[in-house]
């Protein structure tokens, strides 16, 4: 048996390859951050490096966070080698006792580091930790194209983006009833980009990067990437209504329409996004 025959080991690869395969990943885009369980920890734990790499300061901190392993992809790794050879393109990493440093227990053979932006994920983890009674667990980055096409046509607002989405496809408000949030453009992989990230991540499941991409988190990793599908699905039908109407949207869900599906499917919407 391998570490990559562990089943969470199994399912963070697939959820790389499926990135891949719709297209948000290009060259080295996008990363894959997921906090695991302490019984994952244990099943990987064998596979472990006899001796771990230093311990490296990540310039953010969170107590709810010391101590936890963290599945991750590496800086300037390809999503579409995890799956050839994941011991070269992720990592395990530790977070040390005082959870403001990281050090690699496994993975990242051939050298390198967690993703550039494993800040902006850190900290992410802890605000959706909080906020989720510990039951989020994947944060996702991805370029979907659909999604960074509307940061230059939309105001960059919550409330713009969230109505745009929600109107264009029906399964919108039962997946995120909560909106999505939108964050301004900021040079990545710093910590003012994680911050404000953070920030919104205590409200919401999504965030949008503008001119960039596309942040979501989940309990796990199918809820995880259907949550960034489901987005970029109703990007993707928003652009190609403007697109043929040139500019013009004839017909749409009607808020009080939007309040119906909300009521039959047992969810509540952000109310304030509603007219």
């Amino acid at each position: 048996m391998a570490i990559t025959d562990i089943e969470v080991i199994e399912n963070y690869i697939r959820m790389c390859s499926d990135g891949w395969d719709q297209g948000w990943h290009e060259r080295n885009g996008g990363n894959l951050t997921y906090r695991m369980k302490p019984e994952e920890v244990e099943q990987c734990r064998p596979y472990f490096k006899e001796i771990p790499g230093p311990w490296v300061n990540m310039g953010v901190q969170a107590d709810n966070l010391k101590g936890e392993y963290f599945i991750s992809t590496g800086s300037g790794k390809y999503f579409r080698n995890v799956s050839l050879a994941p011991q070269d393109n992720i990592c395990i990493v530790e977070i040390n006792d005082a959870g403001d440093s990281w050090r690699i227990v496994w993975g990242l053979e051939k050298g390198g580091r967690p993703t550039s932006e494993f800040s902006s994920h850190f900290l992410n983890h802890s605000v959706r930790k909080e906020a989720t009674g510990g039951e989020n667990r994947v944060i996702y980055h991805a370029h979907p194209a659909n999604l960074i096409a509307m940061t230059y046509i939309l105001p960059l607002t919550a409330r713009d983006f969230t109505r745009a989405l929600w109107k264009s496809a029906t399964e919108c408000p039962v997946v995120f009833p909560g909106g999505v949030g939108v964050v301004p453009w900021m040079v990545p992989g710093g910590s003012e980009i994680a911050l404000a990230t953070s920030k919104l991540m205590k409200e919401y499941d999504a965030a949008v990067w503008a001119h960039h991409g596309l942040f979501c988190s989940g309990p796990d990793f199918d809820t995880t990437f259907g949550l960034m599908h489901t987005i970029e699905k109703a990007a993707q039908i928003y652009i190609l209504a403007l697109s043929a109407g040139q500019g013009k949207i004839l017909q749409t869900i009607q808020d009080d329409e939007l309040r119906a599906i909300a009521r039959d499917f047992g969810v509540v919407l952000r109310e304030e996004f509603l007219d």
